[in-house]
């Protein structure tokens, strides 16, 4: 079959996060023998502040069409404010145009807003809710830049978080391009609840990501001879830093590793100066974060705005070593259907599972052969193909009844 998935981000041009699953998922299509290509927004890239990095490109039989306007930066900024791919409408009206079975998309706030949606002429279409981008204008449910979203005052929110105020959320432009999407693809069941109470009725398919599992033996059941934990994501405040940081400064003999880097970098560099048990490593390059996962005793994930399906927690458990969750937003799902880890509610009880952890080998290794094996039975890349390419068959029978696809 023909693939082509449409998204803002996707590498070299790329900040991580989605983009990286995106392309896991090209590549899985093409190693089974699919035609994929790839649609995304260079400019974006480019206004984002994004710079490429010097390695070059891994080869790949995915085609990349990366999307250029000779105006540069006013081309996202137009789709950002009426919701439609203005200057690159005429570029992705080609591509789309092309004989394709699936079209995907998947982060479209850059590339084409909710109208680029309708631009699908494929057999079957989808959409992936990476964030909370098609019910937030903030992409993350997070209020006023200071606490999980609690009810909607989008242009109040808007405007206290610095985003250009979006005039067309406010009109049926997002339902009208939804009427084109056959189904909407949320990786947790927590986000599509959260699109379902938006008012979003076209039909929601929870499908979990999926994780490359390593064959070498695991390195981090038994734990460092130290307690080591690390902290990978973000370092801004929604992802809960700073509560991490706080803990650890009260456990000298405990060592905490944070990677990644963000705007409250600087400061918290500063703040923690003189804590000699404390390492920020800035950011760690994707194809190096499992081994930095095997070196720890556990992960820590204390975001407190509520998140999608965070993939830090899946990759820390499929290295077999287990993670300390704080339960918002769909953060504890893949701990709960695997039992690799802890799950707090308050920042109060991060310290005292930390100090299990550190304390009681038996504990730690019993959730890190759970993680391996949680991971193995349910966030395999064979298991995504299996139902991603079953639910394609599935809406194509649908769509074109037996009788019809003879007279086609």
């Amino acid at each position: 079959m023909r693939f082509c998935h449409v998204t803002t981000f996707y590498p070299p041009y790329h900040f991580g996060g989605d983009a990286i699953l995106v392309q896991s998922i090209c590549e899985a299509l093409v190693r089974r023998g699919h035609e994929v290509d790839v649609v995304h927004c260079e400019d974006s890239f480019k206004i984002k502040g994004g710079r490429l990095a010097d390695s070059p490109e891994t080869e790949s039989r995915v085609r990349r069409f990366g999307l250029q306007s000779r105006f540069g930066a006013l081309s996202p900024l137009l789709t950002q404010q009426t919701g439609r791919p203005g200057l690159k409408k005429s570029k992705l009206q080609k591509l789309l145009q092309n004989d394709y079975d699936v079209v995907n998309f998947h982060n479209i706030s850059l590339i084409g807003g909710p109208a680029v949606l309708s631009m699908s002429r494929a057999p079957v279409t989808f959409y992936t809710t990476h964030e909370h981008w098609l019910v937030c204008p903030a992409h993350v449910l997070w209020k006023n830049r200071n606490r999980s979203c609690d009810g909607p005052q989008c242009l109040r929110c808007s405007l206290l978080s610095g985003i250009p105020p979006q005039l067309w959320r406010y009109t049926k432009l997002t339902p009208r391009s939804l009427e084109n999407v056959d189904a909407i693809l949320a990786p947790s069941r927590f986000t599509a609840e959260k699109h379902r109470e938006a008012g979003i009725s076209r039909p929601i398919r929870v499908m979990n990501p999926f994780v490359t599992v390593d064959s070498d033996p695991v390195g981090s059941v038994d734990g460092p001879p130290t307690p080591t934990f690390a902290y990978v994501g973000r370092l801004i405040r929604s992802k809960g830093i700073e509560q991490v940081l706080e803990a650890l400064a009260q456990r000298p003999s405990y060592r905490l590793l944070v990677a990644g880097e963000g705007p409250l970098a600087h400061k918290l560099i500063e703040q923690y100066r003189g804590h000699s048990n404390i390492r920020f490593l800035g950011a760690v390059p994707h194809d190096e974060i499992n081994a930095l996962y095997r070196k720890v005793s556990a992960l820590v994930f204390p975001s407190i705005g509520p998140e999608v399906f965070p993939m830090s927690v899946l990759e820390s458990l499929s290295n077999g070593t287990p993670v300390v969750v704080r339960k918002t937003g769909g953060s504890a799902e893949s701990v709960e259907q695997t039992g690799g880890g802890l799950v707090y509610g308050d920042s109060e009880e991060l310290l005292p599972l930390l100090d299990r952890l550190a304390n009681e080998e038996p504990l730690r290794r019993s959730l890190g052969e759970k993680a391996r094996r949680g991971v193995e039975a349910h966030f395999t890349e064979e298991r995504w193909l299996s139902e991603y390419l079953g639910l394609v068959e599935s809406i194509r029978k649908s769509n074109f009844p037996e009788n019809e696809r003879q007279l086609a």
